[in-house]
């Protein structure tokens, strides 16, 4: 076994139960499809774990569940293709999920489409690390569902509109997941990246000895993210107690 298969294998055990966990959940209309590139993307995010999943983290930045443009083609959490392929330097075979919604095909880094969110997050590591070595020295990016739902008519459908009874196990599940990744992590604090994503990890992770916060989502659909997102989230991070240093561009904390 190589050094990074080992060093990744507890996140790979834990990708390998959520996917068993998530796969006899059924989901009825409105949703009409179901994304999960934990599975047709498998190497993608697998190249993920082993490039960026080895050690203790501080802090994970925490996302809600794909969306069609980035997780949902690349296989990585907030996937935008460019930073998957150019910054983070991962290139693998990506396939296609069983049902495939026409106006929302899988393309992989082929995927001609850039994700704001994506673009923006990733965007803002380079700014302030330069380097995916040293962003992951302190941080680690995942998402608390893994699965994209699909509207009939294209339109993207978070996992908080779905009914309590389709929800429930959902949430049951990808709670296990969080646990397990906090603790493989040794993390001492999880941020939200969004509302939704906070209040998952406040309820998932209570009575573990880990902070919960929240910065600002990147998403364009959000006029205040419009309005500067890297500079609020930069600001929203430091008043929790993670800041940049300017003069070596890596992050420190006021707890370390």
């Amino acid at each position: 076994m190589t050094r990074s298969q080992s060093t990744t294998s507890p996140l790979r055990r834990i990708t390998e139960r959520l996917v068993r966990d998530l796969k006899p959940l059924r989901f009825e209309p409105p949703v009409a499809y179901v994304y999960n590139p934990l599975t047709y993307a498998a190497a993608t995010y697998h190249r993920y774990l082993e490039l960026f999943g080895g050690g203790t983290r501080e802090v994970i930045l925490l996302g809600m569940n794909p969306g069609p443009w980035g997780m949902a083609q690349t296989g990585v959490p907030f996937g935008e293709v460019n930073a998957v392929r150019d910054w983070l330097g991962i290139e693998a075979p990506i396939g296609k999920p069983r049902r495939e919604h026409p106006r929302r095909p899988v393309l992989g880094l082929d995927c001609p489409r850039s994700e704001v969110s994506g673009a923006r997050l990733w965007t803002w590591a380079q700014d302030h690390c330069k380097t995916p070595k040293v962003f992951f020295r302190r941080f680690f990016v995942a998402n608390y569902c893994p699965l994209a739902f699909l509207e009939e008519s294209g339109r993207n459908r978070t996992p908080d509109k779905l009914p309590a009874d389709e929800r429930t196990p959902l949430l049951e599940a990808c709670d296990r997941a969080l646990r397990r990744t906090v603790e493989h992590f040794r993390a001492r604090q999880v941020i939200g990246i969004g509302a939704y994503a906070e209040r998952q990890a406040i309820t998932a992770l209570r009575g573990m000895d880990v902070s919960v916060g929240r910065i600002l989502h990147p998403s364009p659909a959000s006029p205040a993210a419009n309005r500067g997102w890297a500079d609020q989230a930069t600001a929203q991070l430091a008043a929790q107690g993670i800041r940049f240093d300017r003069r070596v561009k890596r992050p420190i904390s006021v707890h370390t």
